[in-house]
């Protein structure tokens, strides 16, 4: 039930939906263009976009394509620090408690 309960306060909180809104607009935004540009499955886009995004980088998956290698700077750039962001409001929902 305490899980329950934390969630539905985090969607209260309009930052943290915010946040949460656009950092996953972002991650199913390169699952899209990753599986079209590199031709990877939809699970290989899903996984590089958020391992990627999470900066663990395990590496077993890079761009092939100099399109896809492009992408990924832009990518990289603004989606940490959406990452980023998500994490700070998660912080101050914590914080406001």
């Amino acid at each position: 039930m305490f899980i329950f309960t934390g969630i539905i306060s985090f969607l209260k909180d309009k930052s943290y939906r915010n946040s949460l809104f656009t950092t996953n607009f972002f991650i199913v935004l390169g699952t899209i263009v990753y599986h079209y540009i590199e031709g990877w499955s939809w699970l290989d886009t899903l996984y590089f976009s958020l391992i990627t995004l999470t900066t663990i980088g395990y590496g077993d998956f890079s761009p092939q394509t100099d399109f896809g290698k492009i992408f990924t700077l832009l990518y990289i750039v603004i989606g940490v620090a959406l990452i980023l962001g998500f994490f700070n409001s998660l912080m101050l929902h914590f914080n406001k408690k």
